[in-house]
């Protein structure tokens, strides 16, 4: 019997200098597609990962072109190694555009516009030292949720959960303060550790609604098709054919949580049984495996891991 995979895509947090130089040196494929996405931006984003340092790379408006080439370029390798389509495919926060863009849903040059777009108008929707994150290790959801909601409440300050990752990880965003209100709160409530995370600006909460609103805009003027693999998306947990609706969710996803758990266990739901993590790092592998441990994980982040994939694949 065929093990039915997802393929998904990462989101920021997995970029690194240096990263996939070997399938650089070793696929043309590869090497052509971040040609494609420069001439689209102007500038050389390989140049950016081989000799940009870790704050410029981290810089969300060069992150999140970045990880999309990337991410686009692997796909690209694996499917002139395989000819099987995954299943489904999903991507956390920016990797849902990666995902729409292997999918076929959008062309890669108006992609990696859009998606630097995107990362400016997040950045300059709150200005920096005003907004803050940080992750909630080990208390449950709702629990979480009635907290932020409760602090938000008491100081009129903006504090809400945006990132369910995994079962007992979820991340926090709003007004500094509201944040570091809410660590309190939720240490007290019993939660293992709150870890205040390296970002610039308080990405899905309601404070993104004016970024949301311009990426409507820039939304508008690129084609939009029916993606050619199901993308399962952050907003519903399912997939969307419409390129209509494919719009709204992309907007809607600025300003509301990403539902990473819950995407995982509707793949599951629909018979996934392996999550190919498409891009560099591990961190989507790692959280499938805690959200459900029946799921087979595999990172493509090297390319010696897409070649010993490919063999399993083409067995």
């Amino acid at each position: 019997m065929t093990t039915l995979t997802a393929f998904v895509f990462p989101g920021q947090g997995s970029q690194a200098p240096q990263m996939l130089a070997d399938y650089y040196q070793q696929s043309s494929i590869f090497k052509d597609t971040f040609v494609e996405a420069s001439d689209a931006l102007g500038f050389d984003l390989w140049d950016l990962i081989v000799n940009g340092d870790q704050e410029t790379l981290s810089l969300t408006a060069n992150t999140q072109p970045v990880l999309l080439a990337s991410s686009v370029a692997i796909y690209r390798v694996y499917e002139s190694m395989c000819g099987l389509k995954p299943a489904l495919m999903s991507g956390h926060s920016l990797g849902e555009f990666s995902a729409l863009t292997a999918a076929g849903s959008i062309a890669l040059a108006d992609a990696v516009r859009l998606v630097r777009r995107r990362g400016e108008l997040m950045q300059a929707a709150v200005p920096a030292g005003v907004g803050a994150m940080g992750a909630v290790i080990g208390l449950d959801d709702h629990v979480i949720v009635k907290t932020c909601q409760q602090v938000a409440s008491d100081t009129g300050l903006v504090v809400e959960a945006v990132n369910f990752n995994a079962p007992g990880q979820v991340v926090i965003a709003g007004h500094k303060e509201g944040v570091a209100a809410a660590e309190t709160a939720l240490k007290d409530a019993g939660a293992k550790r709150v870890m205040p995370l390296p970002v610039s600006a308080p990405f899905h909460t309601s404070l993104m609604e004016v970024a949301a609103q311009a990426l409507g805009e820039s939304l508008a003027a690129i084609e939009i098709r029916s993606p050619d693999v199901g993308v399962v998306h952050n907003v519903s947990a399912e997939t969307e054919d419409e390129p209509a609706v494919i719009r709204e969710l992309l907007v809607k996803q600025l300003y509301s949580p990403v539902r990473w758990t819950q995407c995982v266990q509707s793949m599951a739901t629909k018979g996934v049984q392996c999550l190919v993590e498409c891009g560099p790092g591990k961190v989507l592998s790692g959280l499938g495996k805690r959200i459900d441990k029946n799921l087979a994980c595999v990172s493509l982040n090297s390319y010696e891991a897409l070649e010993t994939y490919a063999v399993e694949v083409n067995a």
